[in-house]
């Protein structure tokens, strides 16, 4: 079993930044890749980055390239995503995700929610205008 705990959303102006970080504990040696995803109120949950835990090669939904950088301390099981720059539409539950124990299956593999079996409860940020 992995659990992950993600930290540092909360209340921010438009333009702001936030640093949010993800713990991974428990069986994280064989971790292929984790990621972050966003939902909403009322809308699904969606893909914003992923990084490779080997290689720390990353990939991001087009809307956040430029504004958002996921990163990894692979010393303490942990994933960061960089958020500058943000805006109103940036506002939803964030999400840390694993996929742990299985093989790397490409870079696009990991855009979807069923790439992953593990998930973090989420953190809440809000973007005020």
């Amino acid at each position: 079993q992995v659990h992950l705990v993600e930290s540092g959303g909360g209340l921010v102006q438009a333009g702001g930044s936030l640093r949010l970080s993800c713990a991974a504990s428990g069986r994280t040696f064989s971790t292929v890749a984790m990621g972050w995803f966003r939902q909403a109120p009322g809308l699904e949950r969606d893909f914003v980055a992923t990084i490779r835990w080997s290689t720390g090669s990353t990939n991001y939904a087009d809307s956040m390239k430029g504004r958002f950088t996921i990163s990894r301390d692979n010393a303490k099981n942990t994933v960061y995503l960089q958020m500058n720059s943000l805006k109103p539409e940036d506002t939803a539950v964030y999400y840390c995700a694993a996929d742990v124990g299985r093989y790397w299956r490409g870079t696009s593999y990991y855009s979807a929610v069923g790439s992953y079996n593990y998930w973090g409860q989420g953190t809440q940020v809000t973007v005020s205008s």
